[in-house]
């Protein structure tokens, strides 16, 4: 979901102020009362992580049912137990940040049409800004030069579809996941509260959680404290943060994967972006 980072200030001044928001910390995640091992915390810290305020955690899929359980690491990354497991077994590393444009080693296969559906039961329904908002996202992927082409489509037979965007609740933001066999990652979750800040923004949340979803890792996945203020260096996370030629090095304040944002977005994407996806796909 949508973290909103205040500064120390008054409460007048927050209304007033332009928040800056992550694009991934998960709400609906709930911390449990089970220990961390001294030997899990070190192979986290293996592969990269900030293992300063780990936790087991667990979630609920409201659409699926399903349970996922694992570890929430730097406020917004779930890491499942299987994950772990295939994580510490992998061989990718990445040392180092310079490059502006990065992507897991797991991508979608090409070419091939991506089918979208925007959800439309009970309490979990996108409403009328999240709609339009998701709309204009799948134009902006349309729009690029690829072998991917995406379908749109509302309703509530989740099963037939590649990406599924539902609401939970929430102060504002979304969440989703990298891809796995040639497919996108199935779920995006777009917080309520995320259509109070305008259709742009909201547009901006959803094709950020689809970069995800197609195997985008944040642009300043080295240093969250280029766009949020504060944060560290995310770690390869075992899914790889492979540098994507044609994209130039150093900090880039326009991309949508950047991991925090503020309220007045476009909802575009910045040059680099689609100069990364058109090298990808």
């Amino acid at each position: 979901m949508l973290k909103l980072k205040f500064p120390l200030m008054s409460v007048a001044t927050l209304i007033a102020s332009v928040f800056i928001m992550s694009s991934c910390v998960q709400d609906d995640i709930g911390p449990t009362n089970d220990e961390i091992s001294e030997e899990v915390s070190a192979k986290f810290e293996e592969l990269g992580f900030d293992v300063s305020d780990i936790q087991r955690s667990s979630r609920k899929n409201p659409i699926s049912g399903q349970i996922e359980s694992g570890y929430l690491l730097e406020n917004d990354i779930m890491i499942t137990g299987s994950l772990f497991e295939e994580m510490l077994n992998s061989k990718i590393a990445h040392e180092g940040a310079c490059g502006e444009q990065y992507r897991t080693s797991n991508l979608v296969s090409t070419p091939q049409t991506i089918t979208v559906l925007g959800y439309t039961g009970g309490g979990n329904a996108l409403d009328n800004t999240m709609r339009t908002a998701l709309s204009w996202a799948v134009d902006n992927y349309n729009a690029l030069n690829i072998g991917l082409n995406f379908s749109l489509a509302y309703g509530t037979n989740y099963n037939a579809y590649d990406i599924v965007v539902y609401r939970v609740s929430g102060g504002g933001g979304g969440s989703a996941g990298f891809p796995s066999g040639g497919n996108p990652y199935k779920f995006v979750q777009i917080q309520s509260g995320t259509s109070s800040y305008g259709t742009n923004t909201t547009e901006h949340v959803i094709t950020h959680e689809i970069g995800h979803c197609l195997g985008l890792r944040h642009t300043d996945y080295f240093n969250r404290s280029l766009s949020c203020g504060s944060g560290g260096n995310e770690g390869s996370g075992g899914v790889g943060a492979v540098y994507i030629p044609g994209t130039p090095s150093g900090f880039d304040a326009t991309s949508v994967m950047l991991s925090c944002f503020s309220a007045n977005e476009d909802g575009e994407f910045g040059s680099n972006d689609i100069v990364a996806l058109e090298y990808l796909y």
